[in-house]
């Protein structure tokens, strides 16, 4: 246990070194967050209605997306593929650590690290912009929103580490991970509820794990679901990240057969 909490301080070590990456990255999400959050206050009007959210509703929704993302998009998973392609791998073969358990304790140094400053960075914008926010008082919303982001953090994490491991079929794992993000952003409803989508669309991402990570979590802290529908949707999303640790584990364990190290 130790060598994780370790590890979880080498990101925190390797994130403050390179302060003008993170910097930088920090300034990209802020950005992003900005433009939808002036997007939809123009979109809607202090008394209007956006199919069933007002105002006070979509921009909790934006700004509880944002802080949602740093919890649960936020990682350093994607460096499996060039662990894979640059040989490094092979290093941690032969070391006695679990190799998914790395990882996971990689992205939850990231995940501390991006939290601590988009507190910092929703405070401020509070001060600033004083939004019309939802505040969900009912301890039984937020005890289920919060289970739903912690299954949400391991379905992202299998999920982004499948697409690392293209790296055993293919030296470019760059634009399959570029891909991902763009539709994780999309799909996973980080730009906007997916439930504004035309219905018979909104029934198909409905079973798709993408729903699981960022827009259902936060419809549940609004309070626009039922118990019954909150509990189908967990369980869900933990049926969704038990497939897809089978099939990383299937995945991982055909690559290892293919894996050569080319220069190591």
């Amino acid at each position: 246990m130790k060598k994780y909490i370790l590890i979880i301080k080498n990101v925190w070590s390797e994130m403050t070194t390179y302060r003008l990456n993170f910097a930088l990255w920090r300034l990209r999400v802020n950005l992003q967050l900005l433009t939808m959050y002036f997007l939809w206050l123009a979109i809607i009007p202090t008394s209007g209605q956006f199919g069933s959210y007002n105002q006070s509703l979509m921009l909790t929704y934006i700004l509880g997306g944002a802080l949602l993302s740093t919890v649960i998009i936020s990682s350093r998973s994607y460096g499996v593929g060039d662990h894979i392609t640059q040989g490094d791998l092979s290093n941690y073969l032969i070391r006695p650590i679990n190799y998914f358990a790395f990882w996971f304790a990689q992205d939850l140094g990231d995940k501390a690290m991006n939290i601590s400053f988009a507190i910092f960075e929703l405070t401020a914008l509070f001060l600033i912009l004083k939004p019309p926010f939802f505040i969900q008082t009912d301890p039984t919303f937020l005890i289920l929103a919060a289970i739903c982001a912690f299954v949400a953090v391991f379905l992202y994490f299998f999920l982004n580490f499948l697409i690392g491991l293209v790296g055993f079929w293919s030296p470019e794992v760059w634009a399959p991970r570029f891909i991902f993000i763009i539709l994780i952003t999309f799909f996973a409803g980080g730009l906007f509820p997916l439930d504004i989508l035309p219905a018979p669309l909104y029934e198909i991402f409905k079973y798709l794990p993408f729903t699981y990570l960022i827009y259902f979590p936060l419809k549940v802290y609004l309070g626009q679901l039922y118990l019954q529908q909150i509990l189908q949707g967990i369980a869900t999303a933990a049926i969704w990240v038990l497939i897809l640790y089978l099939i990383v584990k299937f995945v991982w364990n055909r690559g290892l057969k293919l894996y050569t190290a080319y220069g190591r």
